[in-house]
């Protein structure tokens, strides 16, 4: 018998530095509330992967493969 083949996927993700936290958020689009957080990049990275395995495994959910319509910005406003 062969080995499994595991497959692969690529989400999109949005990672914010909280100034309350004192670290980095992270959100996947794809999955809702699919979440985590690091104090570093690289922690909240390495957890948010951790965070949609388990959300797939939870959920049973099939990622959505429709392309997701992100846009990132910055707006001034006058207070």
């Amino acid at each position: 018998m062969g080995a499994s083949k595991i497959a692969k996927r690529r989400f999109l993700y949005t990672l914010v530095f909280d100034e309350e936290y004192h670290g980095y958020v992270v959100d996947v689009p794809q999955l809702p509330g699919c979440m985590s957080q690091g104090k570093t990049v690289e922690a909240a990275l390495k957890n948010v992967r951790k965070a949609i395995r388990l959300y797939l495994k939870e959920t049973g959910a099939q990622p959505d493969r429709s392309p997701v319509e992100v846009m990132t910005g910055q707006i001034e406003v006058s207070i």
